[in-house]
């Protein structure tokens, strides 16, 4: 049997130099995470330590060139192990685990990326591409996936591997600020584009801090641009019995947060127009006054294309966001947004909505909320 070792920045590498060298009915022995320092010990790079094993005699015969050739040398990380004819023979046990590894290498399927995966992994990988997670998030996912898959001996079960999806995710979600961190500063700001569900968010929110927490709310609005919007949010505000005012410039804006200088917190609608007009972000700073007593929401509806969230980001990155609010998740069956954007923003969501239902229908957007939402149990049933 011949056994080579092989060092790779990722798995799907390490298989692909394997696949070339010693052909597709190599199997894997072991595989384990080593990291090489950088300068001064630091900037350590992690690699993929795997050794592989081909058996000779199940090798198609081949003509042998009675040329004699030079033997190149190896680069060190693809240094043949010692044979194991050489030393004592293999144990049966290890013999039949080999045999065992050899008919799960039979079984791994190719994805549309060209990437291996065995049949358990590639229903998570067709599930996250069917999730509209972004392909780069989503090789990362199958990386660590893969890699595991490996370590446990390819004896992993579809709960297992499952746990294994949930504990990735959860991973991402975790790097930055998710769910209600409480509302920390007086004036509360509510920004995004139209049609997103801006006004009734604020209505929710504001509900919640008064029902839940009992505290004395208001609300200002700068949505000038549509008689409805302003109709809209005096009905909300007649209903939670809580004073309003409209604000069409900086002036407007100032008496109105003066005249709620003893509330709690007060709560501000902005208009939604376009947001590829950059002049929409500028008017906001003519009538709105941001100081360092105010925290502002985005906020982005689920149904909106990937791109457009991250346009609608840019254009609003110029106000200090908090946290995004996610809207409209009863209306689509795709949640790979929410974590396409947290991972490449680092950005953390404090709500997501799922209906008009005023003060019902929002929740708390803690990473397990989001994964329960998104990666339930039964979605791979």
């Amino acid at each position: 049997m011949k056994v080579k070792k092989y060092l790779a920045p990722s798995m799907s590498e390490a298989m692909k130099r394997i696949r070339v060298e010693l052909g597709s009915d190599a199997v894997i022995l072991s595989s384990k995470p080593v990291y090489t320092s950088g300068f001064l010990g630091l900037f350590k790079k992690r690699n993929i330590e795997v050794i592989a094993a081909i058996d000779p005699v199940s090798q198609p015969n081949q003509t042998v060139s009675k040329q004699k050739t030079k033997r190149v040398p190896l680069k060190p990380e693809l240094e043949s192990a010692p044979d194991f004819n050489e030393n004592k023979r293999a144990s049966s046990d290890l013999l039949q685990e080999i045999e065992g590894l050899k008919e799960m290498i039979k079984n791994i399927q190719i994805n549309s990326s060209g990437r291996e995966y065995p049949e358990k992994l590639q229903k998570i990988h067709d599930y996250l591409t069917e999730q509209e997670v972004d392909i780069s998030l989503r090789s990362q996912i199958m990386e660590e996936l893969l890699e595991k898959w490996f370590i446990f001996k390819q004896k992993a079960t579809d709960e297992e591997v499952q746990v294994w999806l949930e504990e990735a995710m959860f991973g991402i979600l975790d790097k930055v600020e998710n769910g209600k961190q409480g509302l920390q500063k007086k004036y509360i700001n509510i920004v995004g584009p139209t049609g997103v569900g801006k006004t009734t968010t604020l209505a929710k929110v504001a509900a919640e801090t008064m029902l839940k927490h009992d505290k004395k709310v208001a609300f200002i609005t700068t949505d000038t641009y549509r008689i409805a919007a302003i109709d809209q949010l005096k009905t909300y505000a007649k209903i939670l019995n809580v004073p309003i005012e409209v604000a069409y410039n900086l002036e407007d804006f100032k008496k109105a947060a003066e005249r709620f200088s003893h509330y709690d917190y007060v709560f501000i609608d902005t208009a939604g127009r376009n947001f590829r007009n950059p002049q929409y972000v500028k008017d906001l700073h003519e009538i709105i006054h941001f100081t360092d007593e105010m925290e502002t929401y985005l906020v982005l509806s689920l149904t909106s294309k990937q791109k457009d969230m991250e346009d609608i980001y840019r254009q609003f990155s110029a106000i200090p966001i908090k946290q995004v609010i996610f809207t409209k998740a009863d209306e689509t069956s795709t949640f790979g947004a929410i974590f396409n954007f947290i991972h490449a923003h680092k950005l953390g969501a404090a709500y997501i909505t799922n209906g008009q239902n005023v003060p019902d229908d929002i929740e708390i957007a803690t990473s397990s909320q989001v994964l329960k939402m998104a990666f339930g149990a039964e979605k791979f049933e």
